[in-house]
Order: C-alpha cells, then structure tokens, then sequence
C-alpha cells in the first residue's frame, strides 16, 4: 500500500530480457538495505518486488522482475534505457497518509492529451478508455505514474488534474508530453462502491 506522494525520481539503467523474462535496473539514491529485499516498491504507479540491490557510494541500483501481466497492463511495455521513473516505498505503520490509499495495481493505461502552463501551476488533460467512465469522479482522487492528485474536471472519457510547481518538479510529470502514455489506478474507495 502506497499513498502517491513520490521519494524519488529514478532513472532506468538496463532492461534485461534474457528468455522472456524481463528485469528492469533503476539507479536511486533512495536508502536501502538487505531488509529491504522483498519489499513492495511503486514504480510509476506499478508495485514491484525490489529483488536485488546493488550500492555504489551514493546510489543504488535496484533490481525488479517484471511479469508478462504486469508489461500487459502498464506503461512498461514501453520503457527504454534513460527513462525517469517516480519512485515511492511501501507505507509503514505509522508512517504519515498524505495522499490517498494507492494499491500499486494499475487498472490501465492513459494517455496525456494536453499540457497547459498556468501562472502558478499546470493544467494536464488525460484521456482513459470509455469503459473506466464509471470511475472519474469530480473532485475525487485518481494516481497517475503513481502520483496522488484529485480530478478537477471531466469531459466524457478525458479528465483535467493541476499540477503545483512542487509536485511538477518532484515527479517524472516534468517530462511528459502530448500523447505520452501514463499509468492510471482508479480511487480504491471508488471501485469498491461501483462493484
């Protein structure tokens, strides 16, 4: 369980695809050690299993099988060598909730339809599939790469969130651009009402 507020952006050093099976390698300068193996990590909103770590002085390289569904399902598919992802470890008890429950069970892909720059934030405009209708809720909460943020707006199958200028320069949404895929997860609460 995650709450969306993004520890680190990190960068993806290798994607090693020997025999199908597919492990991504990020640098971070996130703290870790040999407890940490096997622990749940959010990765752009995706929750992996850390498997291996690796320290060189001040950054880690940190190791994350990716399974056939998990590639189906999320953004990874598209993922290449440089590529920034928004890092956030999993909650502790007593750990403080900020955002909003995040599972790190991404439901589907979106994609960034338009990028405004306002006087002190950004206007982001995402589009999502029609059958996720149902979940977008105004004034609601929605993940986005991970990153906890609330709807301000809907438009048929398309949703507007703002971006303050701290969020903007803590996580990858720095980088995105017209027609870049990102990964979503619906409002757990949400989806528990709807079923």
């Amino acid at each position: 369980m995650f709450t969306g507020i993004i520890q680190n952006i990190s960068k993806l050093e290798k994607i090693d695809h020997r025999s199908k099976n597919y492990t991504f390698i990020l640098n971070s300068n996130l703290s870790f050690n040999k407890n940490d193996l096997g622990t749940s990590i959010s990765v752009d909103g995706v929750c992996l299993t850390l498997v291996k770590v690796l320290k060189f002085k001040k950054i880690n390289k940190l190791f994350f099988n990716i399974s056939p569904e998990t590639l189906k399902i999320s953004s990874l598919k598209f993922k290449k060598k440089g590529d920034l992802f928004n890092l956030e470890k999993s909650l502790k008890y007593g750990d403080e909730i900020a955002g909003h429950f995040v599972q790190g069970h991404v439901d589907d892909v979106g994609k960034v339809i338009s990028i405004t720059k306002n006087k002190n934030s950004w206007c982001f405009w995402f589009k999502i599939k029609k059958k996720f209708n149902k979940f977008l809720i105004k004034k609601g909460s929605i993940a986005i790469n991970g990153v906890s943020l609330t709807i301000n707006e809907i438009k048929n199958s398309a949703f507007r969130t703002d971006i303050i200028p701290h969020t903007f320069k803590k996580t990858n949404f720095s980088i995105l651009k017209k027609n870049m895929i990102v990964n979503v997860e619906f409002d757990l609460l949400i989806k528990f009402l709807k079923k």
